[in-house]
């Protein structure tokens, strides 16, 4: 079997694995205030160009979600974001579980648009009944999207001038930031995005790291008992020298993007292979992310040699799946498709 499903179902990069081993025999500070964490995080302010910008270590991506929201939000508060929103489709209701409701709007192709974010901002805030209501405290989008779909420069710029006409904070979901980045097209450096933003985090699980999201808070400050509320989530590791020093490697020799380039570069392989045997996309994605449409029985005749994602049904005898590449895909792994395909 060859492995499209997803992108973290591999191990860590050896790089990131060689400075694991280089420091096991250390007694690093615990809970992440030790030297090594500190390295990556100044790393990390080097690569957005921000020095003062506030960094916390996490361990996976619905933790970092829940926890990161629940601190920004007051309890009569909720989050906007749009109803293809990782959030609200796929971490089991998690901001929920803090007692937040996500207020879902219309997504284009997996993407916010900032008219739809100003027209319900301006509703409830002209609804004289908005006191009974959840109020809007915090903005949510994920870079890339749910879709695997990027924003512009222009969109992402659009967005965060409407949030900061209704002083409302932006947090963008970046488990798959560098796939994002990385992607043709992409006029979003990782500079520019932590400019339009208030806050943001940084992948590793999907991109190279064993485990590990960095929070960055950069034109708000973090809440002041931010790693108490860290705590409280169950979002506080022990051993926090191991997601930092993971995060040191990765954003060393710009070892991140090289990382997501290939990823991109496997993607756009893989796309080619579907494009020349005539299935029709769902939608036309630039990152890690394809979704293909495939008749039923060539979903089942293909599911036995190769694992993807079932995403949904077409139509009655189609169905939408997933195909996703990572920093580890091969190239013998792409050819190994194009040869069961050609079989197909």
């Amino acid at each position: 079997m060859i492995s499209f499903e997803c992108d973290y179902n591999n191990g860590a990069h050896p790089k990131v694995l060689e400075n694991l081993i280089k420091y096991n025999s250390s007694k690093p500070t615990p809970y992440g205030f030790d030297e090594f964490s500190e390295r990556a995080k100044d790393c990390i302010r080097e690569a957005i160009g921000m020095p003062d910008a506030q960094i916390f270590f996490l361990t996976g991506g619905t933790q970092t979600n829940a926890t990161t929201i629940d601190s920004m939000l007051y309890q009569y508060e909720g989050v906007i974001c749009v109803g293809s929103g990782h959030i609200n489709v796929h971490e089991a209701g998690a901001v929920e579980f803090t007692e937040h409701k996500i207020i879902t709007i219309p997504d284009l192709q997996g993407k916010m648009e900032a008219k739809s974010l100003n027209k319900y901002l301006d509703d409830f805030y002209h609804d004289g009944n908005r006191d009974h209501a959840v109020h809007p405290g915090l903005v949510y989008i994920t870079f890339p999207t749910e879709l695997g779909t990027i924003y512009t420069a222009r969109e992402l710029d659009d967005i965060y001038q409407v949030c900061r006409q209704y002083d409302i904070p932006l947090y963008i979901d970046g488990a798959r930031l560098g796939y994002g980045l990385m992607a043709e097209g992409c006029d979003i450096t990782l500079p520019y995005l932590a400019r339009h933003c208030d806050v943001f985090y940084i992948g590793g699980t999907k991109i190279g790291a064993l485990c590990g999201e960095a929070v960055v808070f950069t034109n708000r400050e973090a809440h002041k008992h931010f790693f108490s509320i860290q705590k409280q989530h169950g979002a506080v590791i022990a051993k926090g020298a191991l997601i930092g020093l993971q995060f040191e490697a990765l954003f060393t020799d710009d070892l991140y993007f090289t990382l997501a380039r290939h990823a991109i570069r496997m993607a756009m392989q893989m796309k080619q292979i579907f494009q020349e045997k005539g299935y029709e996309f769902w939608l036309d994605s630039p990152t890690n992310q394809q979704f293909v449409i495939l008749p039923d029985a060539e979903v089942d005749k293909l599911s036995q040699q190769v694992e993807f994602t079932h995403w949904g049904q077409a139509d009655g005898h189609r169905t939408i799946c997933r195909f996703v590449t990572s920093w580890a895909t091969t190239e013998e792994e792409i050819n190994q498709l194009r040869e069961l395909l050609v079989r197909t």
